[in-house]
């Protein structure tokens, strides 16, 4: 699916929008999906990752080429 984490497999979730008058429609959820380069092994590969795998260490982001000139 194309919104969907390559990690942790999270997707949208469907249900439903219930306004103050109980007006009830269908929503969609869609998960906080960033598209960036990890490293897979030794090598780098662009994924599509949700932030709460990011930000809990399951993949690790490369390093950009401007940082990484100035570090060195």
């Amino acid at each position: 699916m194309a919104r969907s984490c390559e990690i942790c497999g999270k997707r949208p979730v469907f249900g439903h929008q219930i306004s103050h008058a109980h007006n009830v429609s269908q929503r969609i959820w869609y998960p906080n999906i960033q598209k960036l380069k990890v490293v897979v092994g030794k090598t780098r590969r662009r994924m599509k990752v949700c932030t709460r795998c990011l930000r809990s260490g399951a993949v690790v982001k490369t390093a950009s080429g401007r940082s990484a000139r100035k570090a060195s």
